[in-house]
Parts: C-alpha cells; structure tokens; sequence
C-alpha cells in the first residue's frame, strides 16, 4: 500500500488513530452518477480505488461484503466516500453493488447519483414487497441504490429493530456486496447498530477537524457494540505528509 492510504485492520492498531492512516483527498465538487460514469479527478480515484481493494478484494478466509461507512461528526464526507467506493467496486468487482442510505438525519447518498431520493429505504422498513423493489439502478448494471425514502418517525424507529436486521440479510442475499452510508456517531448510534449486523465499519475522520481523542472514543463505542472497526479513512486531506514527518507517523 501507498504511504498516503493505508487500511487499520487490527482493532489494537485503529486505537492509535492518525498514526497510520487511510488518506484521501476529495474535491467539493467531486460527484458520482449519470452517464457518462462517476466523474473524479485522478488522485482521489486511486486513493478511493486503494480503499475498495483493501476493504472488499483482499484475499482472505473470510470476505468482506457488507460494510457501513460512518464518520464521526458531521461534515467528514460519509455520503462522499460511500458513493464513489460503491461505483468503483461496482466497476472493478464481478458481482452486484448495493449502496444504502441509513442516514435518517439527513438522507444525501441519492445527491451523489444525481437521481431522486423516491420509494427507498424507509418505504422498505414499512413495506412488504420484496427489497428489489425499492432499490434503483444507476450509471452501472451492476450498481444499484437504495436511496433514504419518505422519511417519517416510524421508520426512524425500524432502523434498530427486527424489520431492519430482515432487510439487511435480504440486501445480503440478493446482492454481492453492501455499502452502507449512516449519520455520523455524534447525532445517533445507529452507526455501532448496524455495524453490529455487517461485517465491519470503515470510520471516516476530517483532516484538521476530528479530534484524535473523539476518533479513538468513536473506535472505543464501536467495538463495544461488537461492531467490527475495519479500518479508518482520513477524508478532505489538502496537504501532502512530508517525508521527514511521515517517518516519525
């Protein structure tokens, strides 16, 4: 791995947050969707593109299919990271790519697509049909969303319960891999829930504004919840680490 983005896969490792680190550096402007596909200059789709091979398509006993993204606080560019490691696992894996939005706070993760937030998630919580019928395809064939939906109290309520735990393992079953974009840990735990229920949880900090201490007690809530931490993503980097300081990292 490149000395700019490097995956934590020891809990005992995430716990020295910063000191080593996956680093990537978005562009405001930077989105994913329509077609022609997602648009994203040639730095931040090689770093991204590292995070998708160390994530999803290391070789190993176990793989990695479903996983929730989840940042700190607000601000730290979830929605972001989520949608464009989405699109280029989708173009580099075999296999289908699910992208979900659980973020009940505020449901983002269809402005990266560039498509509507209509009949997603929320509607599937208090529905019956099969989750096929509330996801929407996009730029790829294999690449699909299931945006937010109609936002109201009672869905709100069914993230933590048994109906969300029965769509998870419906999103298992139908798709490849599961990509899950949830509100940041200081507004709700939903984060430590769900990541409970999937394989692991990539914790997105911002450069220059997470606070060490508040990522490692992030880390430290996670793992009690039995939320496997995968690894940690610094995000909106717009500086490079000199040599010299990098070594002493």
């Amino acid at each position: 791995m490149s000395r700019n983005f490097e995956l934590l896969h020891e809990a005992g490792r995430v716990q020295e947050m910063l000191r080593q680190r996956l680093e990537v550096t978005t562009s405001p402007s930077a989105v994913v969707g329509g077609t022609p596909a997602v648009q994203i200059d040639g730095l931040a789709r090689e770093e991204v593109t590292k995070l998708v091979q160390s994530l999803f398509l290391m070789s190993g006993p176990q793989r990695t299919r479903q996983v929730v993204f989840v940042g700190t606080e607000r601000g730290n560019g979830t929605s972001w990271m989520c949608a464009h490691a989405g699109e280029i696992l989708a173009a580099q894996a075999v296999g289908s790519v699910c992208v979900v939005d659980c973020n009940a706070v505020s449901p983002t993760l269809h402005e990266q697509f560039h498509v509507p937030n209509h009949f997603g998630l929320a509607d599937a919580l208090l529905g019956t049909e099969s989750i096929r019928q509330y996801v929407q395809q996009l730029s790829r064939p294999n690449l699909w969303l299931l945006s937010g939906g109609s936002q109201n109290e009672k869905s709100r309520e069914e993230l933590t319960q048994e109906t969300m735990r029965r769509r998870m393992l419906e999103l298992r079953a139908e798709f490849d891999y599961v990509l899950l974009d949830v509100a940041p840990l200081s507004l709700e735990n939903y984060g430590a829930i769900l990541g409970s229920w999937c394989d692991g949880v990539a914790l997105v900090v911002k450069a220059n504004s997470t606070e060490r201490k508040g990522a490692r007690q992030a880390v430290k809530d996670l793992q009690a919840a039995n939320a496997q931490v995968l690894g940690a993503v610094l995000n909106q980097r717009t500086f490079p680490i000199p040599e010299i300081i990098y070594n002493r990292l």
